[in-house]
This record gives structure tokens, C-alpha cells and sequence, in this order.
């Protein structure tokens, strides 16, 4: 069981450089959901599925039956699908145990007293090394904290699925700046992925197209230990460290971030609609102000 390896595909979200996956086991046919999109109109804060339903069509037309719908870590960039897809596959949604952490934090920047964060927002929460399963498939998960404090890394088979810890080796690693992030943490994180087998296969969950090239979202460790820009030649910690917070002390936050999150420590879900049935997001004004954030999308490298 143990021994088999998934069917990747990736699908690119143009308006946010996310890639979401389908990983499937060939021999049942069965598969899982990793960190589906939601669309988000900015000019008129509307959301869509255009692109969670291009995976819905794909999984049909493969005639996959969907057994997890899975996130690595609450986003601040675009919504997760996860609630939609759930409710047109059924099946069960999970994150890592230690969502619970980011929801504290941003529970206050948003300062939403009645807000349970717990994480029962999700099905399942995953411990670190717990192993779950997808068809045939034994996906361990990784606890891999750093870019925030909940991210996961899910191993299937020979796939490494790393969303916001290792880029493309052309594009690096992801910022540590956000609250509950950390530089140090995220050094010993990558650490860990790179430690598997040279031969795995990495999946990053962005790509920011370097020198204007075609997207990708695909690398091996083996890859990664060699050319990756912020980790080869044997970085030390100290040196990734100075140089990865020297870089984050130049970056912008993301133009989704203070809408994408309080969606996504829901598990996706928008606010519950107010007496006119509609649904509204809450801003922190001036809170982030002496960051010195300003609201354009930067790549978060």
C-alpha cells in the first residue's frame, strides 16, 4: 500500500499563482482535494467557482470518486474551495491540529470574541506523522510550520505536496513575516522535506513565473537540495535566517490576505449572512499600519 505513488495534476489559478491538486490512486481510482481555490471578484468582493468547478469536471470525467478534501494550512492569499467541494462530493474535509493556533491569532486581530477556534471548522485535524488513507494510497502528514503556524506538508507516496514552504528552485522559499510566522521555524521545516528521498516528487502550492516563464509546480527534492536559490550550497540556518527576514522586511502583504483569512480559519466558509442575508467581511483598519503594508499583490517569496 505503502509503496504506491499518486497521479499528480495541478491546476493553475492565474488571478492568485496558486496551484491546486487532485492526487489519485490509479488502482481504485479514488483521490484527494489539496488547497482547492475559490474565486474572488476584488472589484465587486464577489466569489465564484469557476475554478473549483474545472476540478469538479476533471474528476468526473476520470471518473475519480473524491475521499478528502484537504488544506495544508489557512491561506492569506485566496479562499479555499473546501465547503463547495464538500458539498458537491460529500466527502470529509481536514487541515493540521495546529490551525487552532492561527485561529487564536488572527481570532483577535479581527476581534471576533464569539469566534470558536478549534478547528471544528474542519473534519479532521491532523496530528504530525499521522497517516490516513486514499484508496490504496497512506498519506503521511508532516507538520511544517514556519510560513504560518499550521502548515502541513502531506507525503503520499513518492509526491511531497510543500505549498508555502519551498517555491520552484528558481523562485526559493516562502516569507515567514505573517503573524504566527517565523524564519528559524521554516528553515527547520524545509529541512525535513528535504530530508525525504531525493527521487520525491515536491508540489509548491504558488508560482510566481521567475523571469516572466511559463508556470510551474513541479521539482524533485533532489532538485531543491541542489539549485533551490535560498537553500543551495548548504545555507546555514543563520545565514537562511538573516537573509530570509531581510527579504520579508521588503514585501508587501497580499491584497487577499485580511479577506482571505478570516474565510479561511472558517474552514473556507463565508461570515454567516446578517438579517439581509448577505455576508460581510470585517477590516482592521490601521492595525498592520506600522508594517508599513500596502495593498498591492507582491510575489510572497
Amino acid at each position: 500500500m505503502a509503496d504506491r505513488c499518486p497521479v499528480v495534476t495541478g491546476f493553475y489559478h492565474e488571478d492568485t499563482n496558486s496551484i491546486a491538486y487532485v492526487a489519485a490512486d490509479p488502482a481504485t481510482k479514488r483521490c484527494a482535494f489539496i488547497d482547492p481555490v475559490l474565486d474572488f471578484d476584488r472589484a465587486c468582493r464577489g466569489t465564484h467557482t469557476t475554478f473549483a468547478d474545472r476540478m469538479v469536471r476533471f474528476v468526473r470525467e476520470q471518473g475519480l470518486t473524491v475521499e478528502w478534501i484537504l488544506d495544508t494550512h489557512p491561506h492569506a492569499d485566496h479562499f479555499s474551495a473546501a465547503p463547495y467541494l464538500k458539498g458537491v462530493f460529500g466527502a470529509p474535509t481536514a487541515i493540521g491540529e495546529h490551525v487552532v493556533t492561527v485561529q487564536k491569532i488572527w481570532k483577535e486581530i479581527y476581534n471576533l470574541p464569539d469566534f470558536p477556534a478549534d478547528g471544528s471548522q474542519w473534519d479532521r485535524l491532523f496530528k504530525d506523522g499521522e497517516r490516513f488513507t486514499v484508496g490504496g494510497l497512506e498519506p503521511e502528514v508532516i507538520f511544517s510550520p514556519g510560513h504560518t503556524a499550521a502548515s502541513v506538508t502531506y507525503v503520499v507516496g513518492d509526491a511531497a505536496f510543500v505549498h508555502d514552504t519551498l517555491f520552484m528552485p528558481d523562485g526559493g522559499t516562502a516569507r515567514a513575516d505573517f503573524p504566527g510566522g517565523d524564519a528559524r521555524t521554516l528553515y527547520r521545516s524545509i529541512q525535513r522535506i528535504l530530508a525525504l528521498p531525493p527521487e520525491t516528487r515536491v508540489f509548491t502550492g504558488h508560482d510566481y513565473q521567475p523571469g516572466g516563464r511559463e508556470p510551474r509546480w513541479e521539482s524533485t527534492v533532489a532538485e531543491q537540495r541542489a539549485h533551490n536559490t535560498h537553500l543551495r550550497g548548504g545555507v546555514t540556518e543563520e545565514a537562511f535566517v538573516k537573509a530570509r527576514e531581510a527579504r520579508d522586511r521588503t514585501l508587501s502583504f497580499p491584497a487577499l490576505l485580511l479577506d482571505a483569512l478570516q474565510v479561511n480559519i472558517r474552514g473556507g466558509r463565508l461570515p454567516e449572512p446578517e438579517a439581509n442575508g448577505v455576508s460581510y467581511l470585517k477590516i482592521p483598519l490601521n492595525y498592520f499600519r506600522e508594517t508599513g503594508c500596502a495593498a498591492v499583490r507582491e510575489p510572497q517569496d
